[in-house]
């Protein structure tokens, strides 16, 4: 090669044509993402069983969880166990405190048409599909349906 490629300037016409795409691209998933073109949403399938829960922290570092209608004990869970319950609740707690609410009024656990569990919570909004996380995780909620007392 004699000649140098520092010697010839990029062709100004692929610049151009580049940045147009870009500019496109940005533009067609902006109006994608405000407009929601193109996505494929379900809706959710119908609820076939729910059950209002409250979580209560116990002094010994459990945690009792009771039916919100009765006032019964759903479950009692031990210190330092059913990490996947608590970490959800602990999410849970964490925007309920950011938006002033407090642990008191109760999340529901709705069992869908489709077989998915889901946790909502009716203070928030919030809906968490439970069966994202696995199906050991997800049984870890499905027990809270038993209407017998139960502990851990």
């Amino acid at each position: 090669m004699s000649e140098e490629m520092t010697d010839r300037p990029f062709p100004r016409g692929a610049l151009i044509g580049a940045g147009v795409l870009i500019a496109a691209t940005m533009v067609a998933a902006l109006a994608g993402r405000v407009g929601d073109i193109g996505t494929v949403r379900l809706p959710p399938a119908a609820l076939v069983e729910t059950r209002d829960l409250v979580f209560v922290d116990r002094p010994e570092g459990g945690i009792a969880i009771l039916d919100a209608d009765d006032k019964t004990t759903v479950a009692v869970l031990a210190p330092n166990t059913d990490g996947f319950i608590r970490g959800v609740m602990r999410g849970v707690a964490r925007e309920r405190r950011s938006l002033g609410i407090g642990s008191e009024p109760p999340v529901r656990l709705a069992q869908r048409e489709d077989g998915r569990l889901t946790l909502i919570d009716p203070q928030t909004g919030r809906e968490i599909g439970l069966d994202a996380f696995g199906p050991t995780n997800t049984q870890a909620f499905a027990r809270l349906f038993d209407r017998e007392t139960t502990s851990r």
